[in-house]
């Protein structure tokens, strides 16, 4: 049997896909855009499996698959609103069905980055972890005693829309006041407006062109990186609202570490050391805990790949009985 696995990490823009050896090693990687509606959405993935395992010469002994929304326990994706016309497709037996032979595990996108981070990454050697992608909206993905922990239905690691302001501006899902809407890339953008149209930050608006509606993230963390006051600002204060949700999220899970990825992360320690300062003052008993390491996730945006690409070995690896990692099992054509 081949002692590679496929991972493939299916975003709203792109199918990204790597090979991973049995130590974590990428043999391949391999992207497509991603198409829209269903069939052409399975066409893709199957390509880039194929495109994979011919770069290879050899067939994969699994493929794990990371997809963005609420995957639920059968492995379909039920609520996804950055791909529209997928919601409720037995995505697994549709691949099994368009590739046969081949042994299909299918997660949350951010579920599998953490695994991924924890396999080969940030959180080497870690039992205990969160991770939290900080993008257009925020992710999660949580592991346990060494275990994913996936909820009674497979929907676990939604943190991004844990309410952490009732009063809050209403947010994609429907609620208002989700984290996300604080400490997420459109919440750095949405600090930084209200902070330019109140004429607190003349750096970053000229940055932006000199309009107050143009401004974003880049621009904040650029003149913050000239040392700018107003945008040094804008940065503790997104800062204090990362730290929030860590805080609230350590008090439930009492990991030992978080690992923060996602596009956001490109400001490293621009951002992590607020938000860590922040979160001592925040988390219950900060002087009487151990110490909760806020780290930079390594991987970058091959974390979703290469964590279903490890999450498809150790789910094969638990089942041959060597090893058991309390994930589910892969479904089989």
């Amino acid at each position: 049997m081949s002692s590679t696995t496929i991972g493939v990490d299916l975003g709203g823009t792109k199918c990204h896909g790597v090979v991973l050896d049995a130590g974590g090693g990428i043999l391949a990687e391999h992207r497509v855009p991603t198409p829209r509606g269903a069939d052409n959405i399975i066409d893709a993935m199957a390509f880039v499996v194929e495109a994979l395992q011919d770069a290879v010469g050899a067939a994969p002994a699994a493929v794990g698959v990371g997809v963005p929304g609420m995957v639920d326990r059968a492995g379909v994706l039920q609520f996804a609103p950055n791909l529209p016309g997928v919601i409720g497709v037995d995505l697994p037996a549709a691949m099994a069905k368009r590739l046969p032979g081949m042994a299909f595990r299918f997660e949350n996108d951010a579920t599998c980055a953490a695994w991924g981070e924890r396999a080969h990454g940030a959180a080497a050697g870690s039992d205990d972890v969160v991770l939290v992608t900080l993008g257009t909206g925020i992710g999660g993905g949580i592991i346990t005693d060494g275990q994913l922990f996936l909820g009674a239905h497979g929907f676990a690691g939604e943190v991004g829309h844990m309410v952490v302001d009732p009063q809050g501006p209403p947010c994609s899902c429907g609620s208002r006041g989700c984290w996300e809407r604080f400490a997420s890339g459109s919440g750095l953008r949405r600090l930084a407006l209200e902070a330019a149209l109140a004429e607190r930050i003349p750096r970053v608006v000229e940055l932006a062109g000199g309009d107050p509606d143009d401004v974003k993230g880049e621009h904040v963390t650029a003149a913050a990186r000239e040392g700018d006051a107003g945008a040094l600002a804008v940065i503790a204060d997104f800062g204090w609202w990362l730290a929030v949700g860590l805080a609230n999220l350590a008090n439930i899970f009492d990991p030992e570490c978080f690992v923060v990825g996602g596009g956001l992360i490109a400001a490293g320690e621009l951002i992590l050391e607020p938000a860590r300062a922040a979160f001592a003052t925040l988390v219950e008993a900060a002087d009487r805990r151990p110490p909760i390491a806020i780290v930079a996730a390594v991987l970058g945006e091959r974390a979703g790949s290469i964590g279903a690409a490890a999450l498809a070995r150790d789910t094969m690896t638990r089942d041959t009985g060597t090893r058991d990692t309390g994930t589910r099992d892969i479904r089989t054509s």
